[in-house]
């Protein structure tokens, strides 16, 4: 099994990946996590001392070389992964199986108010500003996120259910 998690912040890349690579007996990488562990820095003090430039030539190295090691793997990529540099096209040239795990504007902004303490690029955000916030980002993102091989439209589906809808269609 050779999957490609992506989509936007809260969409459960993390939480699927995690079940679908348990259920399935491989493993899973979260791409942040695999950057942090590189780096000895969270990816918010990686972006305030080396800067977004420099982060994003690391995330698309450590795509790569997870990419080209071409192992059974589960691997969730950061949200916004998708849309710098050729990283959607590096996916889609791998023999790894992409899905978008797509929710609607206010499925994410009930997700990220749950969690806005955890989330950094939200937590200044005002509640009532986030389906803004999110809606402009998917709006940008969306073309990216579209270049997955598979979406699943996961809004009221539970782990397992996109668990299964993975696996069907790997």
């Amino acid at each position: 099994m050779k999957v490609v998690l992506l989509g936007y912040m809260a969409s459960g890349k993390s939480t699927v990946g995690k079940e679908l690579a348990s259920k399935n007996n491989v493993a899973f990488i979260d791409l942040d996590q695999e950057i942090e562990k590189q780096e000895n820095l969270s990816i918010a003090e990686i972006f305030s001392e080396k800067g977004e430039i420099y982060f994003r030539k690391k995330e698309t190295e450590v795509l790569k070389r997870l990419l080209q090691e071409d192992k059974n793997l589960v691997l969730s990529l950061g949200g916004g992964t998708p849309c710098y540099g050729n990283n959607m096209q590096l996916v889609n040239e791998s023999n790894y199986n992409s899905f978008y795990i797509k929710l609607s504007i206010p499925v994410i902004v009930a997700r990220l108010t749950n969690e806005k303490t955890t989330r950094p690029l939200v937590a200044q955000i005002g509640v009532a500003d986030l389906p803004e916030f999110v809606g402009k980002h998917l709006f940008e993102r969306n073309t990216f996120y579209q270049q997955a091989k598979h979406t699943i439209t996961a809004d009221s589906l539970t782990v397992a259910e996109t668990v299964t809808q993975i696996e069907e269609l790997v």
